[in-house]
């Protein structure tokens, strides 16, 4: 070996060294990692929920100028697809039990992290709720019952209102898990999408069921306005149809890393 060979295998050395140390330095320490693996993600679905779930609840409550739907669509729209944009490369951008039950059966959530991310959304929805009922006033809030839903008022309406709830939650979850999480179909438009679909399905099935699609956002205002007429409704049906949606993609709308049949 020459001097000039030796030299430049030391030079090589030295420079693979002094690349490779500032990679070791920014390498997260193991409470680090726990933080943004579990924690931060919970974070982001706690406040995601409260800021839509406000927004939501204060767009009920102060729609007193007789524009219907429309202002509660555009609100919980808008105000969803802003806070998946900005917060849904930390969570997700769930900010939805249906969602991340729906999300967890393609694999696109860990298991381990559905309930923790159910009792954070739960907790933004209650936080949101007394947000909105701090700010509102209160002639406007009783009659809004808080933002939660009360269109179901007879025992002739829960049929109508379940399937309701079904398909409108099967519509959200299919775009969320086709357009956020689905490899082959995946777009980065989905919080777009996904704030539509939901402006959408306000304005179509909002008079027969209230339109929630969420439990979080049904159970926040219940449980601070205390209103619980046919709450359960606002569970069963959401539930069922992300379970919908799951086996959907699971057995033949979902990519080859998804799908269980024909890979």
């Amino acid at each position: 070996m020459t001097k000039s060979d030796s030299k430049s295998e030391l030079c090589d050395l030295a420079v693979t060294t002094t690349l490779a140390e500032p990679e070791e330095k920014r390498r997260p320490s193991r409470r680090a990692a726990l933080f943004l693996r579990y924690v931060q993600p919970c974070l982001a679905e706690l406040l995601g929920s409260t800021l839509f779930i406000f927004t939501g609840c204060l767009s009920v409550v102060e729609n007193v100028s007789g524009t219907g739907r429309l202002q509660p669509a555009l609100a919980h729209g808008l105000a969803l697809g802003i806070v998946i944009a900005v917060l849904g490369e930390i969570s997700g951008g769930h900010f939805n039990p249906a969602v991340s039950v729906s999300v967890c059966l393609i694999g696109g959530l860990k298991v381990v992290l559905l309930l923790p991310y159910i009792i954070s959304q739960l907790c933004g929805g209650m936080i949101g709720a007394a947000l909105a009922k701090v700010v509102s006033p209160v002639e406007s809030y009783h009659n809004a019952s808080g933002g939660a839903f009360n269109v179901v008022q007879a025992e002739g309406q829960v049929g109508p209102a379940i399937v309701a709830e079904v398909v409108m939650t099967l519509f959200l979850t299919m775009v969320v898990c086709m357009g956020a999480v689905n490899g082959r179909t995946r777009s980065l438009l989905a919080p777009f999408c996904i704030g539509l679909t939901v402006a959408a399905d306000i304005l179509a099935g909002g008079a027969i069921s209230g339109a929630c699609m969420n439990p979080a956002r049904a159970f926040g205002p219940a449980v601070v306005a205390n209103y619980w007429t046919y709450h359960w409704i606002y569970w069963v049906a959401p539930v069922v149809g992300a379970l919908i949606t799951g086996s959907l993609i699971r057995l033949l709308l979902g990519d080859e890393t998804v799908r269980v049949f024909l890979k």
